[in-house]
């Protein structure tokens, strides 16, 4: 990595919902769909340790809020959404906003499991 960058190293997990495609539906369920985009980001440890060390800056915290936000609105497009673009999606949010790159596995983890998340609460209307 670059000058000033971050890289997280471990193991790469073979993600098992690379070829997956959702067509997203209106959802009716948007502050279900919000909270769980929170509380997945919220537990996610690379994102928070760059928040923690404020690898974004000082407003790391705001950008982490705008990624939920951004996340929200790419699973609410009404086009065919991929794990590979919420993943492409992740990779380039953490570059640009953390100046981070994660190679641990968990942005393919939690691209699947944001995706599983539509599916539950917006696809089959799991509460």
């Amino acid at each position: 990595m670059g000058a000033g960058g971050k890289t997280v190293n471990a193991h790469v997990l073979s993600a098992t919902y690379h070829h997956k495609h959702v067509r997203p539906m209106a959802c009716d369920e948007d502050s279900d769909l919000r909270r769980g985009i929170g509380e997945l980001l919220s537990r996610w440890g690379g994102l928070q340790m760059a928040v923690k060390n404020k690898w974004g800056g000082h407003d790391s915290l705001e950008k982490s809020h705008e990624l939920a936000h951004d996340l929200f609105h790419l699973l609410s497009q009404p086009n065919v959404i991929t794990v590979d673009e919420i993943e492409s999606f992740l990779h380039e949010s953490l570059l640009l906003s953390f100046n981070t790159e994660m190679e641990d596995g968990s942005i393919e983890e939690v691209a699947e499991q944001l995706l599983i998340l539509y599916e539950e609460i917006c696809l089959h209307g799991s509460h």
